[in-house]
């Protein structure tokens, strides 16, 4: 893909944090811990060890009690396994956290949960089966938190009477969520509900299914949601891949504050996981760029989906969902999605419009696009007259797209949907302020060398 310019938040080494237990909130930290200092927790650990490599602690509520700012917390590889919340359900519609992060670092020194290196933690919560009542399993509502290497799995629904639980819920800002791994949670697997400037770098959410839900099983399980109140800009999503949710891959319905998402993959949304079944009431969409319950408001904004890839969704690949202002598509790749691009809007009189601005796009396959009369679109693959087939790409193949991650965590490098060395589609763009080569920007979400 495109270079990326990483920022100096994004550079700050972080973890993901383990245990098992109820978690005990932490108070907000307001001072920087003058010397930094390392700490441990491991599966088979002991709060009233010391936290060092030799003698870790078990929990990630002591590790929360104890860490300051600029604090790093390694987590050792293994299971920790959760088998109830830190408080208990007052009704069966009721909310309830497992792990509870409230303890914020500051600017420029974070609290680290890292995974340790090497090693994969894992934050099972398949066996909270006596909360009879909706469950996040981090709720994240400290800022300055950095997550590392943490994968979570098995948030569950014990009820048919909320819509679902979630992996990880954000309302903190400023922290980042770099390398999770985040699948057959019950729900999406992050969602930012609040909270700006908050950065998902490297991660994957996969294989959620929500099969309890009070509006239709599979209705909710996104990859990836961020439904924010207005007053809280900056939050991106990056490098991030999505697939085999029951719902979408990135959900921005009802976010009154613009999001980016970049660098990014996602495919077979909609479908019950690891099958071509359609989920009964997933919507399947890969990008779903906003939206307000196609509802017209007056404060809508606009966000940005840029050198992104979406194929096989069940529905679009790039959706507007209804959205009420035109928002940015530039530089991606849609191949053989329902609808590649549906731009579909909706206007201050409540009627359907097309709203857009895209620039470089590829569709491929499929059914190209939908609702466009009314977008600002060009220098697209469908507007430049260019003879579309298998030849203009090294491959189209859609599978190994979840191959492993390099060492640094970014996107495994792969050929697939990137320009043949002599394929027209080179430098048949427009300059729209992201980097390119040659002449002029390529077509889709790879810049050729």
């Amino acid at each position: 893909m495109r270079p990326v310019t990483v920022t100096a938040r994004v550079l700050v080494a972080c973890a993901v944090t383990a245990a098992s237990g109820l978690v005990v909130a932490g108070s907000a930290a307001a001072s920087h811990a003058v010397t930094p200092h390392t700490y441990y927790v491991a599966p088979a650990g002991s709060d009233s060890a010391a936290g060092t490599q030799t003698a870790p602690w078990a929990s990630i509520a002591h590790a929360q009690a104890v860490a300051q700012p600029g604090d790093t917390v390694y987590f050792r590889g293994g299971t920790y396994a959760y088998t109830h919340a830190n408080s208990s359900c007052a009704s069966q519609t009721a909310i309830v956290d497992a792990i509870t992060l409230n303890k914020s670092g500051v600017s420029g020194s974070p609290i680290r949960y890292w995974a340790y290196p090497g090693e994969r933690p894992v934050f099972d919560f398949s066996r909270m089966t006596t909360d009879n009542c909706r469950i996040k399993g981090f709720d994240v509502t400290g800022s300055y938190i950095h997550l590392k290497g943490l994968e979570v799995t098995g948030v569950r629904q014990n009820n048919n009477l909320n819509h679902e639980s979630w992996g990880i819920w954000i309302t903190g800002s400023n922290n980042t969520f770099e390398q999770l791994n985040l699948h057959n949670n019950m729900g999406p697997g992050l969602f930012i509900k609040d909270g700006g400037g908050n950065l998902v770098l490297n991660s994957d959410s996969h294989d959620n299914y929500d099969p309890y839900s009070s509006s239709g099983a599979g209705q909710n399980a996104d990859g990836f949601g961020a439904h924010i109140s207005a007053g809280h800009p900056g939050n991106v999503f990056r490098g991030d891949r999505a697939w085999w949710n029951s719902d979408d891959g990135f959900d921005l319905i009802n976010a009154f504050s613009a999001v980016t998402i970049e660098d990014s993959w996602t495919w077979r949304n909609g479908y019950l996981p690891e099958t071509t079944t359609p989920a009964p009431a997933g919507n399947g969409n890969g990008f779903k760029a906003g939206g307000y319950g196609g509802v017209y408001v007056s404060n809508g904004v606009k966000h940005t989906v840029r050198d992104c890839v979406a194929f096989n969704n069940l529905a679009a690949g790039f959706y507007a969902n209804h959205h009420t202002v035109a928002d940015d598509f530039f530089n991606n790749t849609a191949y053989a999605n329902h609808v590649d691009y549906n731009m579909l809007g909706i206007a201050s009189s409540g009627a359907a419009i097309g709203l857009g601005n895209l620039r470089n796009n590829i569709a491929y396959g499929g059914t190209l696009t939908s609702n466009m009369s009314g977008t600002n679109a060009a220098y697209n693959s469908w507007n430049l007259g260019v003879s579309m087939s298998d030849s203009q790409f090294q491959s189209v193949s859609t599978s190994g797209w979840n191959a492993a991650r390099q060492a640094d965590g970014s996107l495994p490098a792969l050929p697939y949907l990137h320009l043949a060395s002599g394929s027209t589609l080179i430098d048949k763009g427009v300059n729209v302020g992201l980097p390119y080569n040659g002449a002029a920007p390529d077509l889709g979400a790879f810049e050729t060398p």
